[in-house]
Formats: structure tokens, C-alpha cells, sequence
């Protein structure tokens, strides 16, 4: 799949910034970077024609810009002030160090290795967290702590509305976790009881491999693939494909795709996915991007098939016509993508939860002549993440803002979680009785559904992006 990129250049064709003094050279130091993040918002912002602020008339030359910029106490208070107020735009984000973001992107980020979901308990402002899978070659790895686990406070301190933020991801390395009990009544009336045990993680720079599990299951006829498959993430593609080409080899019929605590990633490697589920559809079109005005002018005019995201060749592929994907409240972007781009071509069955409905993407914007990172600014290291695209499926359909909704509803229980990748973990066994045609009757649905608010991933909103690359 191609890399996407616009170049300042050759926008500043068709976007001119309203006269011809509006050039970097007269940009003071002090304003460089603030200028670099109006500059790259006006050009690629999703919502630039709904920000008076990022109007292509709004100055008339740089000096009136850097008058502008100049009371904004840091780039990251601008940045926030040319966004559209949530709940249209929740994901831009901005970074003061690059190399943090690059690394967040690609799986590798400051993590003891406990991935957790976060709860309130009983609508009150107290919250209590759950396990929801250890990450391998982790501290957490090699500690007494598992799926399932309940967590109430972090040294000691119970976890509220007010704090978690601050006690789990705070500065410092190691903290203790401390555990209680969990227990509900008929009603739904949720009891966290601290239980006197707690584990202690220490925090390293941790690169997760998204693909937890991978294994196949035989029923009969049926050789069921099953991958838990954690982020998108471009440098572990070649591991994905070595997972098909076993599949293949293990003569897999059918596929159940594990989404559950997949925030998100990268566009080419969901378009791979997809091409690996499927096969029979090379080179067809699988997802489809609309930029903001200016942005999809240029490419419509200068390169329309940029826009495409084909299903891609050469790749270990199923050839499948049905695909079972697992999904939770914590399924978003890239995760989505896959869903509502195969729906067009192949029998999607989704089992869980209705998804986090994220149907915008992302693009890094480095201060340089071009946004790349070549011949980026040595002076400083911020860099943006903004939205600049949305996209949709063959059939042009991509408004899921609300989350997309199961064709099984069947939302996990924390009284009954399983054992993730064992045959009789609920929505798993779901997923097999469906291909066996079993008769088996589905959980029953509780009338309560208490979703977690949070998780480990969505409470660093970069960890559920969606983005392209440059060139």
C-alpha cells in the first residue's frame, strides 16, 4: 500500500496562506514551533474549514500570524485551541518529544506489562480495575498476576475519577497493586473487598507483540484458526504473515479474529490483515479516505488513486468467504476498519460488544519543509498526531461514530472470563458453536451492562489511533 503525504510545496499551489510574505523565514525563534503547528493544522486538519482560527484568510501575512501566536503559553495550549471541542474530535494529539510518539505508535511504550480495563464501581466516582491479559517477556510476566485479577489501589491508594490517571501513569517506575475480591448480587450491586495481597511492577521500555495468541482448533471438519491480535503495528507484519502461512498450511477453514483490546494502528497493516483473511480479492478496493477540502482537492486533481487502499498481494491468504471477529467497547480504529471494509466482501459474524466507533485516522506531522522527518528541526522535538482523514468502505459507508454494533451481543463477564485462546473462554466458544452449528444456546445477556469508562490503551489517546504514513 502506498505511504500517504502531502507536500507543503505543492499544496502551497492551491492553499496560498493569503500573501506572499507568509513564508518561515520570518518567523521568530521563539515562535518556530507554535508555527509549525498552526502551519501544519491549517493545511491538514480534518475540521480546518470549522476553525476560524485555521482559515486561509485569517491572516494577512506572517507578521499578523506571529502576533496570533505569540500569548499561547506553550505549542501543545495552541494545538488544543485549533481543535474542534470533543466529542467530534477526541484523538488529535500532540507530543513535545517525537521519539515518545514514534515508539507509542510502533508498540513500544514505558509499560510494566499489565493491561487492565477500568470500571466504576456502582455509578459512583470509586474505581476499581481488572486484568485483562499479561503482556509476555513483561515484569508483570514474572509476577503472581493474571486475567481476571481485581485491583482497588495503587500503593495503597484506592483509585477514584480524580486520581487513577495520576497513580498509573505516573513518573515513577514501580508501584504496588493491590488487590481485592469482586462479588455481585442479583440486583447487579458490585462489592470490591480488599483481600491483603498486592504485586509490585516495575516499569520498562516494553515493546508488545500484538500477536498474543495464535493457534489452531479442530471440530470435526472444521480447522478454526484463532488469533488475538493486540495493535496494528507495521513492524511485526512478517510475524502476521508467518501466522497465515501456518494457517494454511494446518488447512484452516475458518478464522475467529480476536479484537478485543485492539485499539488500533496503522492503515497498511489493516489492509494487510484483510488481505490475509481473504485472498480471492487482490488489488480491489478495500477502504477509501476523504481529507479535509483542500487536501482531497489536491489528490482528486493530482492523484486520485492515493486515496485507495487496495487489498494488497503475496501474502499468505485464507481465501476465507466468513470471518468471526471477538470485539469489546476497547475494539477502535484500525480494528473497526477491518470490520466495516470486509463487510462489503466477505459474511462478518462480530460476537462481543459494540466497539468504541473511531472512523477517523491520523497522520505525524514533523516541523520540517515538508512535515516529514527529513530534515525536521534540530532545535526541538515536537511533533503532532492530528486527525486529517476519515475513512470509509468499498461501498462508501464509514459513519460507526457510536461503535459498531455485534451481530452476537455478548459482552464479557468479569464472573466468567476464561481462559483466553481455551476453547471454552465465552466468546470464544461462542465463535466455535456458531461454526459447528452447535444449537448450544449463547450466555445470557445481563439487563446491566457495566462497560469499562477506560483502559490501558484508551487513557493514552495515541494508543487508539488509526493513522497513515508519509512517503
Amino acid at each position: 500500500m502506498r505511504k500517504i503525504f502531502i507536500s507543503l510545496i505543492l499544496l502551497l499551489v492551491v492553499i496560498p496562506f493569503g500573501c506572499s510574505d507568509m513564508d518561515d523565514n520570518a518567523v521568530p525563534a521563539s515562535l518556530q514551533v507554535k508555527d509549525f503547528v498552526w502551519k501544519g493544522m491549517n493545511l491538514y486538519y480534518l475540521w480546518q474549514e470549522d476553525v476560524p482560527d485555521l482559515a486561509d484568510d485569517r491572516f494577512a501575512n506572517q507578521s499578523q500570524l506571529n502576533t496570533y501566536l505569540e500569548p499561547f503559553s506553550s505549542p501543545t495550549d495552541l494545538f488544543n485551541a485549533l481543535r474542534v471541542p470533543s466529542p467530534t474530535d477526541r484523538f488529535s494529539v500532540i507530543y513535545s518529544d517525537y521519539t515518545v510518539l514514534e515508539g507509542v505508535l510502533s508498540g513500544t511504550t514505558l509499560s510494566n506489562g499489565m493491561d487492565y480495563g477500568l470500571k466504576h464501581i456502582n455509578a459512583t466516582t470509586d474505581v476499581f480495575g481488572w486484568v485483562r491479559y499479561i503482556i509476555p517477556n513483561s515484569d508483570a510476566a514474572t509476577k503472581n498476576i493474571h486475567r481476571g485479577d481485581i485491583f482497588y489501589a495503587i500503593d495503597g491508594i484506592p483509585l477514584n475519577d480524580d486520581n487513577y490517571r495520576s497513580l498509573l501513569f505516573s513518573n515513577n517506575e514501580t508501584y504496588t497493586v493491590n488487590l481485592a475480591d469482586y462479588s455481585f448480587d442479583s440486583s447487579g450491586f458490585v462489592t470490591i473487598t480488599p483481600n491483603g495481597q498486592s504485586v509490585t511492577l516495575t516499569k520498562t521500555a516494553l515493546a508488545e507483540n500484538p500477536i498474543l495468541l495464535s493457534t489452531v482448533i479442530n471440530q470435526g471438519t472444521h480447522n478454526i484458526g484463532y488469533l488475538m491480535y493486540n495493535g496494528f503495528y507495521p513492524s511485526y507484519d512478517g510475524q502476521l504473515n508467518t501466522v497465515f502461512g501456518s494457517f494454511v498450511s494446518q488447512n484452516v477453514n475458518r478464522l475467529v479474529l480476536d479484537l478485543r483490546y485492539n485499539s488500533g494502528g496503522s492503515v497498511a497493516t489493516a489492509t494487510k490483515l484483510a488481505s490475509m483473511i481473504t485472498g480471492q480479492f487482490s488489488g480491489q478496493l478495500f477502504a477509501k479516505e476523504q481529507w479535509n477540502a483542500k487536501a482531497q482537492a489536491y489528490f482528486l486533481a493530482n492523484n486520485p488513486a492515493s486515496l485507495e487502499n487496495k487489498f494488497v498481494s503475496g501474502l499468505n491468504g485464507l481465501r476465507l468467504n466468513k470471518v468471526y471477529i471477538l470485539t469489546t467497547k476497547a475494539s477502535a480504529s484500525a480494528s473497526e476498519l477491518v470490520i466495516n471494509c470486509l463487510k462489503p466482501y466477505i459474511d462478518v459474524v462480530q460476537i462481543g460488544d459494540i466497539t468504541t466507533g473511531k472512523n477517523v485516522g491520523s497522520v505525524t506531522l514533523y516541523d520540517s519543509p515538508t512535515f516529514a522527518k527529513s530534515n525536521v528541526n534540530k532545535n526541538h522535538k515536537y511533533a503532532m498526531q492530528p486527525i486529517v482523514l476519515k475513512i470509509v468502505n468499498k461501498n462508501g459507508f464509514g459513519d460507526y461514530t457510536t461503535g459498531i454494533t455485534p451481530t452476537i451481543p455478548l459482552p464479557e463477564n468479569l464472573d466468567n472470563l476464561g481462559v483466553l485462546g481455551d476453547a471454552n473462554e465465552p466468546l470464544l466458544n461462542a465463535a466455535i458453536n456458531q461454526i459447528i452449528a452447535s444449537g448450544k444456546a449463547l450466555p445470557q445477556v445481563p439487563d446491566i451492562i457495566e462497560r469499562d469508562f477506560t483502559d490501558a490503551k484508551a487513557i493514552n489517546p495515541l494508543r487508539t489511533e488509526m493513522y497513515v504514513e508519509h512517503k
